[in-house]
This record gives structure tokens, C-alpha cells and sequence, in this order.
């Protein structure tokens, strides 16, 4: 029987990340033990995920990118003179560039983050190459309604939501998440979204469970976060970073696997762990093109193009505003 570790201190008197704090102490409270994914990006988690696009194992943005390089002359091409183009999680906005230079007339872009950093080094580095480009950065939770300049209310719009970082929601958060991107990109937007396909089983399981450890190192380094900023004390060689693909939801989970029976604290707040017990921190869901554009016209858009890379592993869905 678990002893009782519940005594707590209240995180919002403690700090003033409450949000983050709240969102560890809830997860950690669940009978079963989860993180949000969207925390993996502090400064060293975004290093680390750098790392991880280069690794040999990790298919998906070199798969994108020579989807991109095929294709976006064709999706540029239908964008109307004085249009703008959002992009929703833009991090460093590197496969952006591929769009940029074919979108001779643009009005301006609009990257939305929650990374300041990463906002200001894009705009630096989009401006030696486009010098002519209007960028107007937003630092915001994409997930939420992101309110867009009253100058651009009527342009023409585009977004683009490129790395597979639908497939981090469930199929119900996808479709409210494309509900709201259509909600800022109308009337009569469209946008072009990057979907993981389906495949072999052990192709995605290498690919988040790199020889070199990167993705390991990236998993733990959430729990080195919580150290840093929520007072915890996780001891990282107590975890080990797993992940495995479940077929029954056609996703992988990322987990980290508690090596032996311990207690730990955040805040103040003391939570038990079983050895095997685990912490489910991302999920990465696969889709095959049906499934996907289903999901798409339950969220109110029509599909137009889906592209793929010539090995298909990976797609782009161009997808259009209902009425």
C-alpha cells in the first residue's frame, strides 16, 4: 500500500508560473501519472529537439522538407497578391523559408509562439533574406484564439502548421485545435498542415528511440525543469525514457519509467512512485490520408491537396474554409 504523501503547499503563493505549476501538479496527481508535452521546450529542451531533427532515425522533418521543396511552389502559387501568411507554433521558422521564397507579393508573416527567443531569432534571420518581408511576431499559446492585427482582418490568408504537431492531440483536441485555426484564418482561409503517416511500427519506434540518447535526454529534461523552476526534486537516474507504439490508438507514447520504488516532491507536495510506474508525457498520433481529412472536414475545412514525400512517410494537407 502507498503511504499518504499528500500534504501540499498551494504552487500559486509559491510561484509565479502558475500555470506550469498547476499543470505538473495536477498530472503528477492522476491516478496514472502525466506531463504536457508543450513544456518540453525550455531553452535546453529546444537544443536538445534541435539535436533530435538531425538524428538518422528521426524521418519526419527531412521527410516534410522534400515535401516542401516539391510542393510549395504549387501551394504559393494560389495566394492572392497582399495575403498573409500565419504560422501557428513557428519556433525558429526555418521550413517557412521554403514558402517565403515563393511568395513574391506577400503583405506580411505572421509567426505565433509562446518562445519570445525563438520569435526574435527568426525575425533577425528572416529579415537578412527577405529584407522586403513585413514580420509581425505574436508570443502566444497557439492553442488558444490568437487575436491578428486589425490591418490584416481582410487579407487573404494562409496558415501553416508544419512537424506533425497535430498529431500531439488526441483526434478530438485535433479537431477543436483546426476549429479555432479556421475561426482566425477566415473568411475563406486556407492553411497547409504536416501529418506523420501510418507506417511500419518499428520505423516509429526508432525514430523516438534514437541509438544516440538525444530523445532520452530530451524526455528527462522535463523533469530537470520541474527541478529548476518548481522546487522539485526528481532524481533523474531514478527514470528511464521509453517509447512505444500503441496500434489500438495509432499512436506512439513517450514515457518515463520509474527504476525502483521512491518519493519526490514539487512545491512542496510529496508523490510516490512504484518501480515500473510511469510518467505518459507525449503522444504522437499517426494517420492515414482518409483518416485524416475525416477529421479535417469535422473541423469545418474541405480538403484540396494532399502531398507526399516519394518514400511516403510523411504528408502535407492543403485544406480550405467551408463556408
Amino acid at each position: 500500500m502507498r503511504p499518504d504523501l499528500s500534504r501540499a503547499r498551494p504552487a500559486a503563493a509559491l510561484h509565479p508560473n502558475q500555470e506550469f505549476a498547476a499543470s505538473v501538479l495536477k498530472g503528477l496527481s492522476n491516478p496514472r501519472k502525466s506531463l504536457p508535452c508543450k513544456y518540453f521546450y525550455d531553452a535546453r529542451g529546444s537544443e536538445l529537439f534541435e539535436q533530435i531533427t538531425e538524428l538518422p532515425e528521426y524521418y519526419l522533418p527531412r521527410a516534410e522538407i522534400a515535401v516542401l521543396k516539391t510542393h510549395a511552389g504549387e501551394l504559393a502559387s494560389e495566394m492572392p497578391d497582399a495575403a498573409v501568411l500565419i504560422e501557428f507554433g513557428s519556433g525558429l521558422s526555418r521550413k517557412t523559408e521554403l514558402l517565403l521564397g515563393h511568395m513574391y507579393n506577400l503583405r506580411a508573416y505572421v509567426p505565433i509562439d509562446v518562445s519570445q527567443d525563438a520569435l526574435l531569432r527568426a525575425k533577425n534571420r528572416l529579415r537578412s533574406r527577405f529584407p522586403l518581408l513585413e514580420v509581425h511576431a505574436i508570443a502566444a499559446d497557439f492553442c488558444q484564439a490568437v487575436p491578428l492585427p486589425p490591418a490584416f482582418a481582410s487579407c487573404p490568408k494562409l496558415g501553416f502548421f508544419p512537424g506533425s504537431t497535430i498529431g500531439n492531440y488526441s483526434p478530438s483536441a485535433a479537431a477543436g485545435l483546426l476549429r479555432n485555426m479556421r475561426d482566425t484564418l477566415s473568411p475563406g482561409g486556407r492553411i497547409a498542415v504536416g501529418v506523420d503517416l501510418k507506417k511500419d511500427p518499428r520505423t516509429l519506434i526508432c525514430a523516438y528511440n534514437d541509438a544516440a540518447g538525444v530523445t532520452a535526454a530530451f524526455n528527462l529534461n522535463l523533469l530537470r525543469r520541474i527541478n529548476s523552476e518548481l522546487e522539485g526534486t526528481f532524481d533523474l537516474d531514478a527514470f528511464r525514457h521509453e517509447a512505444i507504439y500503441n496500434p489500438r490508438e495509432g499512436r506512439i507514447e513517450m514515457h518515463l519509467v520509474s527504476k525502483k520504488n521512491h518519493a519526490m516532491s514539487v512545491l512542496g507536495r510529496q508523490f510516490w512512485f512504484a518501480a515500473g510506474e510511469t510518467i505518459h508525457t507525449e503522444n504522437s498520433y499517426k494517420y492515414s490520408p482518409g483518416q485524416f481529412q475525416e477529421l479535417a472536414r469535422l473541423a469545418g475545412w474541405q480538403p484540396v491537396n494532399v502531398w507526399f514525400d516519394e518514400q511516403k512517410l510523411f504528408s502535407v494537407h492543403e485544406l480550405r474554409s467551408l463556408p
